[in-house]
């Protein structure tokens, strides 16, 4: 049961003074609210005063309560889902995309004044985010196309190959099924004398041959576009040539987790037959949700890029495969401060990185990721009383430590606000934190404050000192002006690793009293 509502309609043999009186001893049950609707007007007022008195909020019809309710739930819901530890595609690894490869692509348009790319090039990029793609060969003659036809197997699809033109049904740049040489030199004659027809022969650079792939799926759209007040917007729905008309679609904000790529995807018409209808099976919806975090993480990632669209995104049982793909860069003199901004800030994986303590042992030193929290409260299992004190400057039981609402707001950080980097280090059970350094800015004003604890028998390694350091780079990177920290005069070591930075003591009341140091960055 998520909650309660009782409803109260007046009758000759009902109390609605004396049933209030009754029911405000149950107006407290933990997690779960109660609600009431006193049905009557001023008969019932006296009730009404004895619910409120008892945190029971009345209503006076029963269907206000309701939806009072459903507002309770989807707020509840969304904070679940925002929760919910996410899946990570991490800063290395054999899940990380190629972003050079990306970065590379989009540079040579850029150098030549581009903000189309082509579909081979617009596919090598979603293949470096483990997209998966058609084979795709770029053929400039008729005997290049034969070739690549014989090579990928018949029968095949040529499209227009073009730096301008994008959407190359409208100038006929599209032949399908065909089954020998014959049909492919036919085809490769008719785009090239259609598009220069339509368009101009200079629009026509040859032509892309891939193998003509069965529909045995479904057509999806994935896209994203630039929002004037959002910045980058995702998109999923129905695809295919007719995905003007269905106009069954969803919009998110990058970035996504698996959840969030779930929740985005539930809201179009289309994800009840993905999970299977009259017979047939579903699509892999793993695969599909990992496919939007991909996607997202490119929209994130790529700020150049303007547009982006996969059309149509062909989805079955047994795979997900990029028939189309097109990408439309930013005006090439639009600098980097010109570029649209992200509604929510992503992970910002360039403070990510290795360090070697002086004894040979290999830590990576990254942000905190929401899935860090059980790691967090071995963490703090593992703190002495003298490390908890001189962290909080006083003591905190375990359970306050590691309850989950803490944890949730400790591990989910709102990077614009603050930048928590954690130190981890490998087990054969997967992976330890032993310690954290958060840096929180102080609204307002430009400075943020620094905190910093290390679990007891790792310190005195020199860790200590290297997230400090790392920390006064994220801060110059973040444009704070200047940090600032209290502490315990007790805690000799860590005033002294401040000193070697340069830190300076700003206050300190008198003996037994706070220290704040504090270093001016600008």
């Amino acid at each position: 049961t998520n909650g309660m509502l009782v409803i109260l309609t007046p009758q000759a043999m009902t109390d609605p003074t004396q049933t209030a009186e009754e029911l405000k001893t149950h107006g407290r049950i933990e997690g779960k609210p109660v609600l009431a609707s006193w049905m009557g007007g001023s008969e019932v007022s006296a009730g009404e005063d004895i619910l409120n008195r008892a945190g029971i909020p009345t209503f006076e019809f029963p269907d206000d309560a309701a939806q009072a309710f459903n507002y309770m739930w989807r707020y509840a819901e969304s904070l679940r889902v925002l929760y919910e530890r996410p899946g990570f595609s991490g800063a290395g690894g054999a899940d990380s995309p190629d972003r050079a490869t990306v970065e590379a692509i989009i540079q040579r348009a850029r150098d030549a004044r581009r903000t189309v790319l082509t579909e081979a090039e617009s596919k090598q990029i979603l293949a470096a985010y483990g997209i998966p793609t058609i084979p795709l060969t770029v053929a400039a003659t008729e005997d290049d196309a034969v070739r690549a036809a014989a090579d990928l197997g018949y029968p095949t699809v040529l499209k227009l190959h073009s730096e301008t033109i994008t959407h190359k049904t409208d100038v006929g740049g599209v032949q399908l099924n065909l089954a020998d040489e014959a049909a492919v030199r036919r085809a490769f004659q008719t785009i090239k004398n259609t598009v220069t027809e339509k368009a101009g022969a200079e629009h026509f650079l040859g032509v892309a041959v891939q193998p003509m792939e069965r529909l045995d799926g479904y057509e999806l759209i994935v896209g994203s576009s630039i929002d004037a007040q959002f910045g980058p917007v995702l998109l999923f729905g129905t695809g295919g040539t007719l995905v003007e008309v269905y106009k069954d679609r969803a919009l998110a904000l990058p970035p996504l987790s698996d959840t969030l790529a779930r929740r985005m995807m539930q809201r179009t018409k289309i994800y009840k037959a993905l999970e299977g209808v009259r017979g047939r099976k579903s699509v892999d919806m793993a695969a599909l949700e990992r496919l939007m975090v991909h996607f997202s993480q490119l929209v994130v990632e790529q700020g150049w890029i303007k547009e982006i669209d996969i059309n149509p995104l062909l989805a079955s049982s047994d795979r997900l495969l990029a028939l189309d793909a097109r990408v439309v860069l930013h005006d090439p003199d639009t600098t980097v401060e010109q570029l649209p901004k992200l509604a929510i800030r992503p992970y910002p994986y360039e403070y990510a990185g290795s360090w070697t303590a002086r004894d040979g042992a290999e830590f990576t030193i990254r942000p905190i990721r929401p899935e860090d929290e059980p790691a967090m409260v071995r963490f703090h299992e593992n703190l002495s009383e003298r490390t908890v004190y001189l962290r909080y400057l006083q003591q905190m039981q375990l359970s306050q430590r590691v309850g989950h609402d803490r944890m949730v707001r400790i591990c989910f950080a709102d990077y614009d606000r603050e930048i928590p980097l954690v130190v981890e280090w490998k087990t054969p059970q997967g992976y330890d934190i032993i310690g954290v350094a958060r840096l929180s800015k102080v609204q307002g004003v430009n400075e943020a404050r620094w905190a910093i604890v290390i679990a007891d028998r790792f310190q005195g390694k020199g860790l200590g000192t290297e997230l400090l350091r790392r920390m006064i780079d994220v801060a110059r990177a973040e444009k704070v002006a200047r940090l600032v920290a209290d502490m315990s005069p007790d805690n000799v070591s860590m005033r002294q690793v401040f000193e070697k930075f340069g830190f300076k003591t700003v206050a300190q009341e008198g003996e037994g009293e706070l220290v704040r140091v504090e270093l001016a960055l600008s």
